[in-house]
Order: C-alpha cells, then sequence, then structure tokens
C-alpha cells in the first residue's frame, strides 16, 4: 500500500509542479503582453510566442497526467480494450 501511496503522492506533486510553472509562465507573458500595449518590440513577440508553445505543451502534459490519474496507465488501458474485444469476438 505505501507503494501505491508514494506513487500517488509523486503524481500529485508533479501535478502541482506543472501548475506553478504554468502559472509563472502565464505571469510573465501578462508583463510581455503589458509592455508590447506601449508599444511594438519583435524580441518581446518572439519570446511571448516561446511562452505561449511552453504554455500548450504545459497544458498537454498536465492534461495527460490527469487522465493518467482518473482512468490508467495507457497500456495498460490499451491492453484491457484489446482483451475485451478478443472475448467480444470469441462470444460471437
Amino acid at each position: 500500500m505505501t507503494r501505491d501511496a508514494d506513487a500517488f503522492f509523486q503524481l500529485m506533486t508533479r501535478l502541482l509542479d506543472i501548475k506553478k510553472e504554468i502559472q509563472r509562465l502565464s505571469d510573465e507573458r501578462r508583463e510581455i503582453l503589458h509592455a508590447l500595449s506601449e508599444g511594438h518590440d519583435s524580441a518581446l513577440v518572439a519570446q511571448r510566442q516561446e511562452i505561449d508553445e511552453r504554455l500548450a505543451e504545459l497544458w498537454d502534459e498536465y492534461r495527460a497526467e490527469r487522465a493518467r490519474v482518473r482512468f490508467g496507465e495507457r497500456d495498460i488501458i490499451i491492453a484491457r480494450a484489446r482483451h475485451e474485444e478478443r472475448l467480444e469476438r470469441a462470444a460471437a
């Protein structure tokens, strides 16, 4: 049971770390957008685009981790679905 608890706490820590990074980048993006509202700066535009891309990656990672918490490991889910599919074919 402690191994399961350790894995859960590791996963929750990972989710919290991702959320903290999302918040930090969102704050940085807000500051860049504020600076851009005062005038165009190519370097800031490029920096904002990099942050937007990183934020998209982090949100994808966060959603994947949440799905893993809720539904389990992807490989196990796929193996179970294939097994159920084989059982249905055998029953038909």
